[in-house]
């Protein structure tokens, strides 16, 4: 029963704005502490409903949100103070519009008389995400002569247009003073009263019905079935999802060609090192007596698949993608499908085919080259392995870290889920994504949660660390220490005049032990692949561990150059 007694006004709108939220379902909020955000602060700590995450870092706030979100597969609402904390939000938003990802943003403000006039902490902040958020309002101050209603609906409206079209929604909330209780809570029973039964149920306002998502099959899928066909599986949430495409692939005979994204990267039905194998010209000439393409999910990591889908005289070319967007950067598709796979599978049933491709042994070459090139300590060695190793779910970062688990992993039981921030693919905010990610897990399971990334992504999200201590379950951060981005490495930047190494590589010779000291984190800094795994298995019985891996600078590069030459040259 919600409560008519409240400290002010602005409390009252602030536990209407989350009431209805709960009530339609959200279950997580993220915080920030500020003074203007107080009424939404003391509204979520009077909720009983809502489990609470706090984080004093607003950039690190937003994608530890963002990683929940991904993680529950749920809208997470998040809660900062005004002025530059919101815009230091930025960047998770993005990430959220452009992965699809349920963030709710409510930003505390000055009221309009405050804006533009010298005062404190006051930015303009209406529409300061652009066109980002798929639906945003700035809600006036609030006064007893906008009726209750008013809030609740909108909250219907906004979560109604993101089950639509899933991505951030933000309430810009303008509070004037007072901000704090007085010495009495105030009685707002009549402002109340017009809001009926909704006070005494559990029920929201105003739920917007949604039509169950639909795939209408397709009237020539029979004549596509027929041909040589290749399936490409790119970012699928849903692990479930992802196995109804390992299915249609397997009943189809055609190959299956799954992105680290995918859930179905280390299934034994998918060509497990078919990025590197792209080096091997038998292995491509096989692939390319593929006449048509059925792909489910986009943003590709692989850079070489990318650049033969884009190049292929493809008959057709048909995408799967429940997320209503182009995603179609290289402008080859034929037909777009707005619909998750399962949707697709039911809709288009299949008769057992035999595979029409050898793909299996043209690759056998170059899964040999990687296991040779992986027996030793290095960047290559410790992905390689960490792929037999890994248990629970992982979280991959950007750079390098995602391009060398893409490549090297080996068929085999995997993680139960891998999740990435590919959308922007920045390296910022990738420790809280991942401690986000990590406290999704369902309450009572111990699953453990491993994050691997690369230095410079650590450095930029350092504060995050401070987050990993609060983890109720195993957390294992794998830190790849290359001395810098190393990735440039393997791009045409010029050498002389030490220009990669000075605007590009950016070495900071810098270690790890004393910032997992300082967080209080277990750290362990190998040397051999045995040191690795010891330290890896050890970790997984314990609370947070930092795992540094030293490498030299260029060792990366130089081994994935040699590499791809050893295959080419097979």
């Amino acid at each position: 029963m919600f409560t008519s007694r409240h400290a002010t006004f602005n409390h009252v709108w602030s536990s209407l704005l989350l009431e209805e939220l709960y009530r339609l379902g959200v279950r997580d909020l993220a915080l920030a502490s500020g003074s203007r955000s107080a009424p939404l602060t003391m509204a979520a700590a009077a909720h009983p409903g809502f489990r609470r995450h706090l984080h004093f870092d607003e950039r690190g706030l937003g994608f530890m949100a963002l990683g929940l979100a991904k993680g529950s597969n749920r809208p997470v609402a998040v809660i900062m103070t005004s002025g530059t904390a919101v815009a230091n939000l930025w960047p998770a938003v993005a990430e959220a519009q452009l992965t699809g990802v349920p963030l709710i943003i409510l930003s505390a403000d000055r009221p309009p008389e405050l804006i533009d006039n010298g005062a404190n902490q006051a930015i303009q902040q209406q529409g300061i995400f652009g066109h980002y958020p798929v639906y945003q309002l700035n809600l006036p101050s609030p006064t007893p002569s906008i009726p209750a209603a008013f809030v609740l609906s909108s909250v219907d409206q906004a979560l109604a247009q993101q089950v639509r079209t899933p991505g951030p929604v933000h309430f810009n909330c303008m509070y004037p003073e007072p901000l704090y209780p007085g010495d009495h809570y105030l009685d707002f029973s009549d402002y109340l009263a017009t809001l009926g039964d909704w006070l005494r149920s559990d029920k929201p306002w105003s739920p917007w019905q949604q039509a169950e998502p639909a795939c209408p099959r397709q009237p020539d899928w029979a004549a596509l079935q027929g041909k040589r066909g290749v399936i490409v599986a790119g970012r699928i949430q849903d692990p479930a999802e992802a196995l109804a495409v390992a299915g249609l692939a397997e009943r189809l005979g055609w190959p299956l060609l799954a992105d680290l994204q995918s859930q179905i990267r280390f299934d034994s039905r998918n060509l497990i090192h078919m990025d590197l194998a792209l080096n091997d010209h038998d292995f491509v000439a096989e692939l390319a007596r593929a006449e048509v393409l059925l792909q489910f999910g986009a943003r590709l990591i692989s850079k070489r698949l990318g650049q033969f889908i884009k190049q292929h005289p493809w008959q057709d070319y048909w995408l799967v993608d429940s997320q209503p967007a182009r995603l179609d950067p290289d402008y080859r598709l034929r037909r777009r499908l707005v619909c998750e796979p399962s949707a697709f599978t039911a809709a288009h049933p299949v008769n057992d085919q035999q595979p029409w491709h050898r793909l299996a042994e043209r690759q056998q070459s170059a899964t040999q080259q990687i296991r040779a090139a992986c027996d030793r300590f290095s960047e290559l060695g410790v992905c390689h392995r960490l792929g037999s190793l890994i248990q629970g779910q992982l979280f991959v970062g950007n750079s390098m870290p995602a391009r060398l688990m893409d490549m090297l992993g080996e068929p085999g039981k995997g993680p139960s889920r891998v999740m990435t921030n590919r959308g922007a693919s920045g390296i910022d905010g990738l420790i809280a994504s991942a401690y986000g990610f990590a406290q999704s897990i369902e309450q009572g399971s111990d699953e453990p949660t491993t994050l691997l990334l690369g230095d410079l992504s650590a450095l930029h999200d350092l504060n995050s660390l401070a987050l990993l201590g609060k983890s109720s379950r195993p957390l294992v951060v794998i830190l790849l220490n290359n001395d810098g981005g190393s990735i440039f490495r393997m791009l045409p930047v010029p050498t002389g005049d030490r220009l990669l190494e000075t605007y590009y590589c950016l070495p900071h010779g810098l270690s790890f032990a004393h910032a997992a000291a300082m967080f209080g984190l277990a750290y362990h800094a190998p040397t051999t692949l045995t040191e690795f795994e010891q330290a890896y298995a050890e970790a997984l019985e314990k609370g947070v561990t930092l795992i540094e891996i030293k490498v030299p600078s260029a060792e990366v590069a130089e081994d994935l150059k040699a590499l791809g030459a050893a295959i080419r040259d097979h």
